[in-house]
């Protein structure tokens, strides 16, 4: 079953998002007034075709790709691309194409393609509508399922209140005296605190220069600026949820995975320090790139001793804006998560959001390796996104929603 479950998902995946790529291209070209005789999804010897109107759909048997023919007035060139010389059909009927058509144009009957119908006929911008459609398209894949997965499953939630770390923040220096790990966030000014979430959505979004943090112990004045500032984010990165530091997934061909740390692992200590949470563990991993670090891990009960040498990493630092480098072993964390039920509004939002933040850090990972902050090592190819097709199906819809998880 898991091998068919696999099998599903990779077909999933790569069928869905070329289907819908495809379909832009095509739509846009229709639109357009472009001749398509061909809709193919895959590669290779067909397994299915039908034509419809002016064009043949096909399903192909390589799944790996796909393509729309479009008439060209290189016609030859684009031919040996995609496959099928618009060429018109020979009358005689031993010579005649699968689906003849005496009034048709080519490749489908004895009438030639028209100039006007050529991609090239048409004009820039009716052009490059063409070319960005199937982007466009995935994109609004993309917006449809995070849409989707919002009504049907609800918003991801961190579900804890407790603080886990405090780390010094210059515009509030008795932040750390005040607040301690341990303590459970209640309310912020008069708004009632539920989880994690609930408190960055506070802190980010309510009014006044000032917040008050009140916990089981105290109410705390913190200066903060005003909403959606950049002292809104330095007070947010300066407190650190009570998150433990257990490992939720291990990322192949990474330190992690060669040095035998497993998902469920359970970090207890860090060259025979003790830690309790997870920030703890980014902060002993970020400043050891290329050093090794001696671990110890719970794993089925007992205690597993584990030596990981972190890779280097450039990241853009959010408080002074220039990159830097950090060590990263390839691990995702174990959060505390439940899900709230939002109405429609709110789940339109959330999957423009969730949209728009998958887009920019395609263009982020895109900027980083062409400016040699990242290596084309990490990249990974149809094997790779079939392996986390597969991953993703073993842990079902709820976890493919679920927010994403502290990586380092």
């Amino acid at each position: 079953m898991d091998a068919l479950r696999g099998a599903g998902a990779v077909g999933l995946v790569f069928g869905l998002v070329i289907f819908i790529h495809e379909l832009g291209h095509f739509l846009a070209a229709k639109l357009m007034g472009v001749y398509a005789p061909r809709f193919s999804i895959g590669f290779g010897p067909a397994l299915w075709s039908r034509k419809w109107g002016e064009t043949e759909y096909i399903l192909a048997a390589f799944p790996l790709g796909g393509f729309v023919r479009m008439a060209s007035r290189d016609d030859e060139t684009m031919a040996f691309i995609e496959g099928g010389a618009e060429q018109p059909a020979a009358v005689t009927a031993p010579k005649r194409p699968r689906y003849w058509d005496s009034n048709g144009m080519a490749p489908f009957g004895p009438r030639p393609v028209p100039a006007d119908r050529w991609f090239e006929s048409k004009s820039r911008l009716a052009r490059l509508f063409i070319l960005i459609a199937g982007v466009t398209m995935n994109l609004l894949l993309g917006y449809a399922i995070y849409t989707g997965l919002a009504v049907i499953l609800g918003r991801p939630v961190l579900a804890t209140r407790i603080v886990g770390l405090v780390e010094p923040l210059p515009a509030a220096p008795g932040l750390t005296g005040a607040l301690s790990p341990g303590d459970t966030i209640r309310a912020v000014n008069e708004t009632a605190i539920n989880s994690w979430t609930a408190f960055r959505v506070a802190i980010d979004s309510l009014p006044g220069d000032t917040l008050l943090i009140r916990t089981q112990r105290a109410a705390i004045a913190v200066p903060a600026g005003p909403a959606h500032g950049p002292g809104r984010l330095a007070l947010l990165a300066a407190i650190w949820p009570a998150t433990p530091p257990v490992l939720d997934q291990v990322i192949p061909r990474t330190p992690a995975e060669r040095a035998g740390l497993r998902a469920g692992d359970s970090i207890i200590a860090i060259d025979g320090l003790p830690v309790r949470y997870w920030r703890e563990v980014q902060l002993r991993i970020e400043p050891a790139a290329g050093r090794e670090l001696r671990m110890q891990v719970t794993r089925n009960g007992a205690v597993v001793a584990i030596t990981v040498r972190p890779d280097s990493a450039t990241l853009a630092d959010p408080d002074v804006g220039t990159p830097r480098v950090v060590g990263r072993i390839g691990t995702l964390a174990r959060q505390p998560q439940a899900r709230e039920p939002i109405p429609l509004s709110a789940a339109l939002a959330l999957g423009a959001q969730q949209t728009a933040g998958a887009a920019g850090f395609g263009v982020l990972s895109l900027r980083m390796l062409l400016s040699g902050q990242a290596s084309f090592r990490d990249l990974g190819g149809p094997v790779a996104i079939g392996g986390e097709a597969v991953r993703a199906a073993r842990r079902g819809w709820a976890h493919c929603a679920r927010a994403p998880n502290i990586s380092f």
